[in-house]
Parts: structure tokens; sequence; C-alpha cells
């Protein structure tokens, strides 16, 4: 059978380019094609970067949801069954949020894994007996993830192709994260299929995408026993924990990490307690910085603002915080509740919720009422504190003092943030891919520096 496999097209925020939705491919669905595709024909089709054939005439479609593309996931399904031809809907809302989609947008939803539902989709489809659910048990281990389908990649559209997961799921809770859902389990995958996807990518540099790279310390003990020889270079996501782990981050700057991204998501105690973010203890984040910083590994830290402690002063104090503690890049929320949460369900008890726009549900827009100050204080705050992070007077405060990170610091500053919109033009004069390279390439080649300065003090030492 022929399954098309379909990522809505996503709108961009106020400091997206067109840059923001060439990053990456769409992990979750080349994931569904590996599944597949030895038995049935695969077109995938990501509509940030090409239009969608509706004329093609697929068995089935299939569409991954985040809340945001919602209302467009909708509009593409009527297509494909005006014609007839069943669509299911899956991806990270879908599980989360099931019981709020609309009835009659979709013929299936999938809630779960692809691998514990897929199989009997297609089953179902051959039989003429599709339900319209299907739930993946929670039985599933790291052993049944399947690998992406990396040969399928159009690598001129990415600026990365170089994307690996080794786990689903984390293992915290935080009431404003999709993750705060009881029906996402986490896992990691076996470290060996971990390290035959690293090899078959042939990169010298990895993203691991995982919501949580250290869910499970002393299984990534074990990965980065094994990344150690691969002289790789590799960014990844933490949660601020780490700082208790300090062999860990040891293991994870020996192994080539060179950036971790790390949800601070507030410098307000009372904000973090309101959402139970208790893996993260604002008392010790200067602590944490250092400890990152000292190990010459850049930071990447996520903000969120607008929870109930926050003040319209939360913009001015994170931006100085920010700013004296050299934080290299910095991503910035509004307070989103997600339905499926936790803070949705909360908000909505209260009569808070603004809109059941779904569209506007990504961050960058104002869908509650806040508690301690306006919408319009709010939003502006918001779009404040993103100009200055990346004006050039704090693009150069910011400056790491290791001069192995400053070509790289400059490079997503300034050509991904500051000048976004003309590097998106040489990106497509030139391709997505060859810019991807060029990084890959600058970032070998500080891995090499850093190498000859260690060969060099061992030296000195002996």
């Amino acid at each position: 059978m022929y399954v098309k496999l379909i990522q809505p097209k996503m709108e961009k925020r106020p400091m997206d380019t067109e840059i923001k939705i060439h990053m990456a491919p769409p992990l979750g669905l080349l994931t569904i094609a590996n599944l597949l595709r030895e038995t049935h024909k695969i077109s995938i089709e990501n509509e940030n970067i090409q239009a969608i054939l509706f004329d093609d005439d697929p068995d089935i479609v299939g569409i991954t949801v985040t809340v945001d593309v919602l209302p467009r996931a909708i509009e593409i399904a009527s297509e494909f069954r005006k014609r007839g031809i069943p669509v299911v809907a899956g991806g990270i809302h879908i599980t989360t949020a099931a019981s709020t989609i609309p009835d009659g947008s979709f013929d299936v939803l999938c809630i779960g894994m692809a691998e514990g539902t897929w199989p009997y989709i297609m089953q179902d489809l051959a039989e003429g007996c599709l339900k319209d659910n299907y739930i993946c048990s929670g039985n599933l281990t790291g052993q049944d993830i399947i690998s992406p389908a990396y040969d399928l990649i159009d690598s001129d559209k990415y600026l990365y192709c170089n994307v690996v997961h080794t786990s689903r799921g984390c293992p915290y809770r935080c009431d404003f994260c999709y993750n705060s859902s009881a029906s996402r389990q986490y896992i990691n995958r076996p470290v060996q299929d971990v390290i035959k996807d690293i090899r078959a990518l042939n990169s010298h540099h990895i993203m691991f995408i995982d919501d949580n790279f250290i869910g499970n310390p002393s299984w990534t003990h074990s990965l980065l026993k094994e990344l150690k020889p691969m002289h790789l270079k590799w960014n990844a996501a933490v949660s601020a924990n780490i700082l208790e782990m300090l062999d860990l981050l040891d293991e994870m700057k020996e192994s080539g990490c060179q950036s971790l991204f790390i949800g601070f998501e507030s410098i307000n105690p009372n904000s973090l307690r309101d959402v139970h973010k208790k893996q993260n203890a604002v008392n010790k984040y200067d602590n944490l910085v250092d400890a990152i910083h000292s190990r010459g590994i850049m930071i990447n830290a996520s903000f969120v603002f607008g929870l109930d402690s926050d003040t319209s002063e939360i913009f001015q104090s994170t931006l100085d915080w920010i700013v004296s503690h050299k934080i290299e890049t910095v991503t910035s929320h509004i307070l989103t509740p997600y339905p499926g949460t936790a803070l949705y369900e909360r908000m909505k008890s209260k009569g808070r919720i603004l809109t059941s726009d779904l569209s506007l549900y990504n961050t960058a827009h104002v869908v509650f009422t806040p508690a301690n100050m306006t919408e319009e204080e709010l939003y502006q705050g918001y779009l404040w504190i993103y100009r200055k992070i990346y004006s050039f007077r704090n693009i150069l405060r910011r400056m790491p003092k290791s001069k192995n990170q400053i070509l790289p610091y400059l490079a997503f500053n300034l050509f991904y943030r500051k000048f976004g919109m003309f590097t998106d033009i040489f990106c497509k004069w030139i391709s997505y891919k060859r810019i991807g390279h060029w990084g890959q390439i600058v970032s070998k080649y500080n891995r090499n520096q850093v190498m000859v300065r260690r060969k060099n003090e061992n030296k000195n030492v002996s």
C-alpha cells in the first residue's frame, strides 16, 4: 500500500525566519517510514519546505500534530477525506490531548508510540476494519524503538540532518509541559542502537534531540563511554539537576559536548513552584552556570514568561541575569497552557483561557489571562527581551571567554538570530545543506583545536 506522511506547516514566531523550519527533518515521520517501508510505499511531505500533493492517490495518510498545527492538520485531512482517503492523526498533541480533538476531524487517532500503533493500523486497513483509536500499550521498551529512515531525508532542504534521539519522553511532570500527560512514558534506547544511528549519519557533529539526555544518568554514563573514542562534537538538552552529577558533566565534556540546552524557565523561585518545576533550584543557578562554563560548554537557556508569580519586572531582571552570566544563547517563550496538561486544566477551571484558536498556541501569543501583569505587558515584554538579548551591545557583553567558542557563538547570535533573514536568503541561494556543512566544519575545527591543546597540556604535565 501507499502511505503518505505529512508534517503540517507551522506558523513562525516573531523572531523566527525560514531557517527555523529548515533546521532539521521530522524524525517522527521518518521513524514511521522506516517501520513500514519494507512492505509499503512511503512518501514524506513536510509542508514547511514543500507543497502538499493532494492528487497522488495514497491508500492512507498520516499527519503528525503539535497543538499549534492542529487547525492546519484538520484542513489537510479534510482534503484527503473528500477523496475517500482515510487520515490518521498522531504525534505529541494527539497523544497528550486526544479527548480534545473535535469529532470528525480525522478517521483515526494514533495515541502513543508509532511502533505500538502503526503496524496494527496497516493490518486493519488491509482487512477493511480501521478503528477510531489505536492506543500504544505501556509495554514497549527501548528495544522496540525504530531508527529513523535517514536515507529518505532530502538533505538539501535542511541545515542539520545529523539528529539522533536516544530516548522517548521525560521522567519529570512539570505542569505546563506536554510531558505532564500520564500517557507519556520515558524509555531509553539500547546504547548500541544509538551508536549505529550515529555511524549511519557519518558526521562529526551530532544533535541529540531528547527531552532530557540525562533522564537516566546510569544509561547516559554507558552511552558516553561509547562516544569518547568517536571524537564527536555534540549538543543535547538536560535538566538543571545536572549540577548534582558533576562526574557525568565531566564525561560529557570529555566525549565532545559542545553545548547544553537547559530549561531554566524562570529566575523567580515562586514561579517555578507554581508549576512544580521541582528539579530546578534558582539558588543554585549561579553554580550551575559556573560548572558548565568552567568545562568549556556553552549554554542555550530557555525561559518562560507569564508564570503566575511573574510581574512586568521579570523581563529586566532576567535580561540582567543572562548578560551577567554570559549565557551564550537564549530561547524565550510566553507561558502557553497546552490542552491535556495540568496547567491548562487549572486555568480552564478558573476561566483564564482567552482563546480556543490553537494556531496561537505556539508560545508567541498570550492565550490566557496573566495573574500579575496585563496581556499587553506580557507580549511586549516577550518581544523586548529578545531584542535586547540579541542587540549588538549584549552580544558583545555575552561573548564567551574561551576562544574556541567565539566562532560558533557569533555564528548563532549573528547569522541565525540577528541577521537570520539575510542568512536564509543565502541558504536558499547555495542550499541549507551547504550552510549546515560549513557549520560542521567550524565545529570540527574547534574540536581539533581542543584536542591539540589537550595533547600539549599532557606533554607539559609529563
